[in-house]
């Protein structure tokens, strides 16, 4: 059973004797490696052919594959956050799947920018500068010691609810509206 209540913020500040072959260690130099990583260092976790089943909702750039898809991800998180941080509570190690269970904190210092299925912008939220601490889980298929899949679990409501997103006022559905407008011209 996996050892509860660890809060590890970085993925070398901690040493997981039954990870043999560093799996769990990579998952979780990939999350973190989304906060600030370079592209040269997302060569260093991800397959040549790793997906992120999340991307279908993120920029047309990040639904390749490989760590520049990857990357791509990360910095269209950065565009629209700073001081990203991952806390992570439990990791879970079985075969070729590691689970990360935590919290992605940050504070809104861009537009967050979401896509529709098509790649087209869908709406652009605005920032407020306001902080946000949101539960998450991640799941990662290994390969050959790198991440080959990704996928998560988020509390999208709560970080909109944080970030003031949600209920709108007034004024923040017209500040919506013309972010939009920006996101969709560029």
């Amino acid at each position: 059973m996996p050892e509860t209540a660890r809060v590890l913020t970085d993925p070398t500040d901690h040493r997981d004797p039954t990870d043999v072959d560093g799996v769990t260690a990579v998952a979780l130099a990939s999350l973190h490696a989304m906060g600030n990583g370079t592209l040269a260092e997302f060569h260093t976790l991800y397959t040549s052919d790793a997906v992120n089943r999340e991307a279908i909702n993120e920029p047309p750039d990040t639904r390749g594959t490989g760590p520049a898809a990857m990357y791509a991800t990360a910095r269209w998180l950065r565009s629209a956050f700073s001081d990203l941080r991952w806390e992570v509570f439990d990791v879970v190690h079985d075969n070729d799947l590691v689970v990360v269970h935590g919290t992605m904190s940050g504070r809104q210092t861009g537009p967050f920018v979401a896509y529709r299925p098509d790649g087209e912008v869908e709406v652009a939220f605005p920032p407020r500068g306001r902080t946000f601490t949101v539960t998450q889980t991640h799941w990662f298929r290994m390969r050959d010691g790198l991440v080959a899949e990704h996928w998560a679990s988020r509390d999208d409501l709560g970080m909109g609810q944080q970030c003031g997103w949600n209920p709108p006022t007034p004024l923040y559905l017209v500040r919506m509206l013309l972010a939009t407008r920006r996101a969709r011209r560029g």
